[in-house]
Order: structure tokens, then sequence, then C-alpha cells
């Protein structure tokens, strides 16, 4: 399982011209899924993911959470973070969990992010427009 996390000042998610996802100061997450994760892995990535403290303090240091800042979670499934390139210029995704599979780990991980922030999400397999205002830009990789 790989998250990918960027600290944002707002983002949406928007599917056939209607926006099915939007928050303001939180985390845009966007999640890929393999062949051996489980639920188990969601528990730890979500949990890591809402006590991960890399906003800013009143001294101007990386140190506040989430819950600290009232952030929010706009996530959104990216089978792609499990792109593999290594061969020719053609990605190739045999790294990539089935879509029947990876939707039902993909919604499982949002309701366990739900218990540390209010959490958005898109819709899994759709063609989305992603938007986002990165702030810092700050962006971590969880795996």
């Amino acid at each position: 399982m790989r998250a990918l996390i960027q600290r944002v000042k707002e983002a949406s998610v928007t599917v056939d011209g209607r926006v099915t996802g939007r928050i303001d100061t939180g985390f845009l997450v966007l999640v890929g899924f393999t062949h051996t994760d489980t639920q188990a892995d969601c528990i730890r990535i979500a949990k890591k993911i809402g006590g991960l403290r890399i906003f800013s303090d009143e001294n101007d240091k990386i140190n506040l959470s989430l819950a600290d800042v009232g952030g929010d979670i706009l996530c959104v499934s990216q089978f792609t973070l499990y792109a593999d390139c290594s061969h020719g210029n053609r990605p190739a995704f045999v790294d990539a969990m089935k879509p029947d599979e990876a939707e039902t780990l993909y919604n499982y991980f949002c309701e366990q992010l739900s218990g540390y922030a209010h959490t958005e999400k898109g819709i899994f397999g759709a063609d989305m427009k992603v938007s986002l205002l990165n702030d810092g830009p700050f962006t971590v990789m969880i795996e």
C-alpha cells in the first residue's frame, strides 16, 4: 500500500463536471494498493496519517497534526502509484491490485481515515480531475 500525502490549503475532485469531494486545509491523500495489502495495512497507514505532524506551529516548527489545525482529508484512489517504469517507456501496472479488490480496501481505508478527520473522497475507477493548492509544498510518501 502506498499513500502520497500532500499538505494543502484546499483540494477538490471533480467527476463528469460534478465536485465529489472538497476540502480546505488538510491532506490530499493519493492511495494505491498492491496484491498483498490487507485491512491491517489500511488501519496502520490511516493511523500514521492521522497522527502525522506536518503543519507549522506558532514558532514555525513542523509540529502540528490534522487535529491540531482542524484539517480535513481528501482521499483519491490512484493505482498509478504502482507504475513500474523500469523497462521501456510505457509503465506496467502488474503490481497494482485488481480493481474489485482495491475498491473494497479503498472504501475501508477511507472509513479508517474518517476516524481521524472529516474525510471526503473521489469516485473509485472514475476519470477524476483533481485540483489542489499545495501548501509548502509539503509531500510525503508512506508505504
